[in-house]
Parts: C-alpha cells; sequence; structure tokens
C-alpha cells in the first residue's frame, strides 16, 4: 500500500471496531503503515485475527479481539486487554454498524395495495426488532465504545475519535429508514461529542463513506453475474464522478484526521468522500 502523504502515528494505539469488514481493515493497514499500533476489534474472532496477522505479516504491529459493541462488559474486557498490552488508546475508531433485512422495505415507494401482497415488505410490515437492531448496532455501538475507551483518552496528546456515518446522514436513501436514521444520529453524536470532549483534549470527528463495495451490499449493487443492478445505475448516475468508491479514496481523509499536526482545529465535522454524491440535486 502506497499512502497519499505521511503522517507520524509512532507510539500511538489506535483501537478500531467493526474491522474485519472491507472498510475497517483498510482502515487498520492505513494507521498500521504509520506507525500506530492497531488493536483490531470485531464480532467474529476469526475476522479480527486475519486482519491483525496481516498487518503483522508486513512488519506492523497488531492485536485482535473479539468484541461485541452492543455488551459493555465485552468493551470493558477489551479495554483491559490493550490497557496491559500497550498502556494506552490514543485513536478510536467506531466503524462497527449494518443494515438488516427486518429494517428494509421491498420496494422504494409505495402504492395503493402493497399492503395486501404477500411477497412485499412495506413500511408497515417492517419489524421493530429489525429497526431496533439496525438503531443499536449503528449508534448504541459508537456510543458503547466511546463510554469505555474515552476515560484513558482524556488529556492524551493527539487524542481523537472518528466516527463513520455514512451519505444516508446526509440524504436517506430508499428502502432502509432505519439505517438511514441511524447515521443521521452517528453524525449528530459526533458533534455532540466534540463540544463534550473538547474542553479535555478529545477531538471527534465523522467520515461519511459514499457508495463503496463492501461485503454488505454487494448482493444489492451487482447480480449473481457480476452486473450492476439498477440500484446501481442509479447510484451512479447520481454520482457526478461516475464510479464507485475505492479504499484508497478514503485514505487521505483518515490521516488527515487522525493527524493532530494536520487537523489540529478540526473537531465536530463530517466529512462525505462520495465523488460529489451529496451535492447533485439530480438536475
Amino acid at each position: 500500500m502506497t499512502l497519499p502523504f505521511g503522517v507520524e502515528l509512532q507510539g500511538k494505539v489506535a483501537v478500531l471496531t467493526g474491522a474485519g469488514g472491507v472498510i475497517g481493515s483498510h482502515f487498520a493497514h492505513v494507521l498500521s503503515q504509520s506507525g500506530a499500533t492497531v488493536v483490531v476489534t470485531d464480532l467474529k474472532e476469526e475476522a479480527a485475527k486475519a486482519v491483525a496477522d496481516k498487518v503483522v505479516e508486513q512488519g506492523g504491529k497488531a492485536l485482535a479481539l473479539a468484541v461485541n459493541v452492543l455488551d459493555k462488559d465485552s468493551l470493558t474486557i477489551a479495554l483491559d486487554k490493550v490497557l496491559s498490552s500497550y498502556g494506552a488508546c490514543d485513536i478510536l475508531i467506531n466503524g462497527a454498524g449494518g443494515n438488516h433485512p427486518r429494517a428494509t422495505t421491498t420496494k422504494e415507494t409505495f402504492a395503493v395495495g402493497d399492503e395486501k401482497q404477500n411477497d412485499l415488505l412495506t413500511f408497515f410490515d417492517l419489524d421493530p426488532s429489525g429497526i431496533k437492531f439496525v438503531f443499536d448496532l449503528n449508534f448504541l455501538g459508537t456510543l458503547l465504545p466511546v463510554q469505555v475507551f474515552a476515560p484513558v483518552m482524556v488529556q492524551r496528546e493527539g487524542a481523537t475519535i472518528i466516527n463513520i456515518s455514512s451519505m444516508n446522514a446526509f440524504r436517506p436513501l430508499t428502502k432502509i429508514p432505519a439505517y438511514s436514521a441511524a447515521k443521521a444520529a452517528v453524525s449528530n453524536f459526533t458533534q455532540w461529542l466534540a463540544v463534550h470532549f473538547a474542553p479535555v483534549g478529545i477531538r471527534v470527528n465523522a467520515i461519511a463513506p459514499g457508495f463503496f463495495v463492501t461485503n454488505q451490499n454487494q448482493a444489492l449493487l451487482f447480480d449473481e453475474n457480476g452486473n450492476p443492478t439498477d440500484r446501481s445505475s442509479k447510484i451512479l448516475s447520481h454520482t457526478p464522478m461516475h464510479r464507485f468508491g475505492e479504499l484508497d479514496d478514503l485514505t487521505g481523509t483518515l490521516l488527515w484526521l487522525v493527524s493532530s499536526k494536520a487537523s489540529g482545529f478540526v473537531n465536530g465535522i463530517v466529512v462525505p468522500v462520495d465523488g460529489g454524491f451529496s451535492a447533485y440535486s439530480g438536475v
């Protein structure tokens, strides 16, 4: 991996949640290559270990931990392991999140008679448990790690928290009302945290990726033959750069936000990395 520019993270310890996924694992490698020790956490231990092993193989320092971001005890156990291994946490990246089929409508818009179709999941059929799962995973899954790790970050030089928001926070996408609302909550919470922690030296910002192909959305964007779906075509037609994001497109924003020398007076913002999607009205 070739970084677009260098930042000095030697001696820093970065904890990443949801780091077994496509974007989270990329962030782990970026931070490691910049000199940070990375703590790769994921609900699935094997996913975390695969990323951490790769970091070590490439000459970095990494620790893999199975962590449930909705379980404060699990997070506290992880904190104890981080402190016993490295003695500190300087960077927290909240990457855990996702959607659920029970919180997703079949169609983009409602039509009279849809409620009588057994093969359709309408807005009126959305399962409260599915909606709760999505809100918990995205919002509580950001709040609880901050509650657990932020106390050891207070007044540490260069301490920073980066949350992962989404384009859905700017403009809700069709079919996924719970995910859109939950990510809007993450953006709002980022601003709240930035104000709350400013006096004790913790900067809090967020990255809002546009449309990147991940394990979670692969089936929505491409059919079984690898061809773009209608939803893909809509996304690309509303993205002025007319392509999906590449992981390297996120690297510079991440490095800028984690570096107190580069962004030391940047606090409480949500940065879209979206190829212009959030700027385009469709006309």
